[in-house]
């Protein structure tokens, strides 16, 4: 990892960026065996670190996060059109982590986090079928699209599988999906003649948002990570 040696710091685990900076501020930081300056450019890959004398490195620790996205962020490390991404939020956490699957930047709701690409796969592989459950505001007769949604549709040439739909208030559905693709919702909603107005995703397996608020994040507890890895 390349980068201002605050931000690098603190993702081999030597405490939040802030507290990192302190620690450069106060000369007890050295890159390769001379005392760092706050901002320096280094790489973790060529450069060796040691605070107060003790070195520093390896692999960072295995970090699992849970994010209530808001509207208004891409899901993506880095965005050419200079969009906010999710890794905004998440910015002082002191582990560099990478989103796991996608929400549209139009949608909101539970995301995953993490540095575990074993994982990242794990519930990303269509094999494992990990359910995901949303939240649909939407206009339009739903109860003409009903039948629409609950069959297996076919998008972008593909059959996708029926999805698990039920109607919760008179503008919200409830919409589950064992396979995912490119603002398959929205699309699947369009095709069944209503507009979608509010995206909400709200569980990834048996995994709950909860009360988590919007734009908050916290780690993942062991029991909550077992349910991600039992299968």
């Amino acid at each position: 990892m390349e980068g201002r040696i605050q931000k690098v710091l603190a993702a081999l685990g030597a405490g939040s960026r802030r507290y990192c900076e302190e620690l450069i501020a106060a000369g007890r930081v050295t890159v390769n065996g001379e005392v760092a300056a706050v901002g320096v450019h280094v790489d973790d890959e060529q450069d060796s670190f040691a605070v107060d004398g003790v070195a520093i490195g390896g692999q960072p620790p295995a970090t699992y996060l849970m994010l209530h996205k808001p509207r208004g962020y891409v899901t993506t490390a880095k965005d050419e059109k200079g969009r906010r991404t999710v890794l905004d939020l998440v910015a002082d956490c002191p582990v560099r982590v990478v989103p796991v699957g996608r929400l549209d930047m139009y949608s909101e709701g539970l995301l995953l986090l993490t540095n575990d690409g074993a994982l990242t796969n794990r519930l990303t592989h269509p094999r494992y079928e990990h359910e995901k459950e949303y939240l649909v505001w939407v206009q339009g007769d739903i109860d003409a699209a009903l039948p629409l949604l609950s069959r297996p549709q076919e998008i972008d040439g593909m059959a996708m599988q029926a999805a698990m739909v039920k109607k919760k208030r008179a503008e919200i559905l409830s919409m589950t999906l064992r396979e995912g693709k490119n603002r398959q919702i929205r699309r699947m909603c369009e095709q069944a003649g209503l507009q979608v107005t509010r995206l909400k995703r709200v569980r990834v397996g048996a995994l709950t948002l909860g009360e988590l608020p919007l734009g908050k994040w916290r780690s993942l507890t062991e029991s909550e990570l077992a349910i991600l890895t039992e299968k």
